[in-house]
């Protein structure tokens, strides 16, 4: 009796697929408005709960302001650790051909996949207390875990591939023979690559930038493992969200309603970026 109806199924979305390519068919559409409202159903709840009029009062609360410098200050900081040591490493990865790349193209992208937390505990058991440079920094007289810098080093860690593989994508896109005509007359390397390379790879290079600091600004796993949820120290907007759950649920709506608005700002931001660097091919 399954077969049948499987069989039934793959040939009715068979069958639709194979319908007129100027007007979709309306499975199409049903299968469509289904994946929208079970999408959006969620975002419209929290932007209706969280965009009341309490929203300003709320907004300005401590805890809220709190979570706010704490998010805003340390993705700042993440985001130019991001052009600082990724940007050369891209270019390597882009241009350089080595025994290992792929190897080590391969472990660079596993923090895409790999969940947080389990970020959050290799970060833990490496630079915490106790972990493997845990007592070399302490007899530097640096303790990184449950730290601001903590939280940045973990968003640095989770965040940092997309940045790579947009940068890697940008150097990859530049035709060789533009620069090798800069070098024909005279320019260095160094010239070369920062009148050349880095204004044709800086859409792919913004556009990466954009996401890395979205996704350091959503990160929640790796942050609380290993920095902790100190208000006013650690404590980012995911992390306020969280703890606002367990006490007054008006702070939580307001964060998450902000978090929707920004998400949104940067994709539409990622679009537009895409859309302008295909124009100006």
């Amino acid at each position: 009796m399954r077969r049948p109806v499987r069989l039934l199924i793959l040939s009715a979305i068979t069958y639709s697929l194979a319908m007129s390519q100027r007007h979709a068919p309306p499975l199409i559409w049903l299968l469509g408005a289904v994946l929208a409202l079970f999408l959006l159903l969620p975002v419209a709840a929290v932007l209706a709960r969280g965009l009341t009029a309490n929203f300003w009062p709320t907004l300005a609360s401590a805890a809220v302001q709190g979570a706010l410098r704490v998010s805003l200050g340390t993705t700042a900081v993440t985001a130019l650790l991001s052009v600082v040591l990724v940007t050369p490493l891209a270019w390597l990865l882009a241009r350089r051909h080595f025994w290992g790349k792929q190897v080590l193209d391969t472990l660079l992208d596993l923090p895409i996949v790999l969940p947080p937390v389990v970020a959050g505990l290799g970060l833990l058991l490496v630079f915490g207390r106790s972990g493997w440079l845990g007592p070399p920094l302490q007899l530097a007289g640096i303790s990184l875990a449950f730290s601001p810098a903590a939280v940045v080093m973990a968003q640095f860690f989770v965040s940092a591939p997309f940045y790579l593989r947009a940068a890697k994508a940008g150097f990859l896109a530049i035709n060789p023979d533009t620069e090798d005509a800069a070098r024909t007359d005279g320019a260095g390397e160094a010239q070369v690559f920062g009148f050349v390379t880095w204004p044709l790879a800086f859409p792919f290079l913004l556009e990466g930038l954009v996401l890395t600091w979205a996704r350091a600004l959503g990160e929640f796993g790796a942050t609380i493992l290993f920095a902790g949820s100190l208000q006013g120290k650690t404590r980012t907007i995911p992390l306020a969200i969280y703890a606002a759950l367990e006490s007054d649920l008006a702070p939580a709506l307001v964060l998450s309603a902000v978090m929707v608005v920004v998400a949104f700002a940067a994709l539409l931001c990622v679009r537009w970026l895409g859309q302008s660097d295909t124009d100006c091919r």
